[in-house]
């Protein structure tokens, strides 16, 4: 099986280049963020800190997360309910940093993971995809821009879903993400030795698209992979 792992921090663009290019190739894509995301929405309904492994920790038993492939995309279930589109709020994001450096949390979604990777050639994106799921993955790409760039993208998509979070604010949250993330002690984020850096900062999403397929494409082959 092939495999694509996508690494970077908040807000680089990840999950809609890996998203487009995984249809594009016939991979299946899997958004590791959202799954964090679906576990730091679950503790905050539940009014458990999402940083605390004491409140956390117990309520993964009675917790099951799901990615489900339809028609109009993937969609992410928490114990069978449709919460995709609950788990892009500030809230959760800043939530699902703070559960993703729980190991337990992490040994809870590992399998689910590398079932997938095992099972599918896979686009997969997140912030240990190339150092800790899939080490052994075919292409690894850190994806990054600078963190003003990526406040703005974030800021824009916000807006467009009618959350009017000030752009200064957006940028604290995405600074203090990119720290957290980089500093945890369980699988922080960081390039993988093996992986190539691509920068997109000042580039249009298509632009972006093209850099990774291009990219993509020629690892692929000097590795002597086809697509399927």
């Amino acid at each position: 099986m092939l495999s694509v792992a996508l690494d970077g921090p908040a807000g680089a663009g990840k999950s809609t280049i890996a998203k487009t290019l995984a249809q594009k190739f016939g991979f299946l894509y899997v958004d590791t963020g959202a799954l964090y995301r679906a576990i730091g929405k679950y503790m905050l309904d539940h009014g458990k800190h999402p940083g605390d492994p004491a409140q956390v920790v117990p309520l993964l038993s009675s917790l099951s997360v799901e990615l489900c492939y339809r028609e109009d995309g993937q969609r992410v279930l928490v114990n069978g309910e449709d919460v995709t589109g609950q788990i892009r709020t500030q809230a959760v994001s800043a939530a699902a940093s703070q559960v993703s450096a729980i190991k337990e949390v992490r040994d809870f979604l590992f399998s689910l993971q590398r079932e997938l990777a095992q099972k599918h050639n896979v686009m997969m994106d997140g912030r240990d995809i190339g150092t800790v799921v899939l080490p052994q993955a075919t292409v690894k790409i850190f994806l990054t821009a600078s963190a003003e760039d990526r406040a703005r993208r974030r800021y824009l998509d916000l807006q467009q879903k009618g959350d009017d979070t000030p752009y200064e604010e957006v940028l604290r949250t995405v600074i203090q993400r990119d720290y957290d993330d980089s500093h945890r002690s369980v699988a922080p984020l960081c390039q993988a030795s093996d992986a190539l850096l691509v920068d997109t900062t000042g580039e249009t999403l298509e632009t972006s698209l093209q850099r990774l397929e291009a990219l993509i494409l020629e690892q692929l082959e000097k590795k002597g992979e086809r697509l399927p």
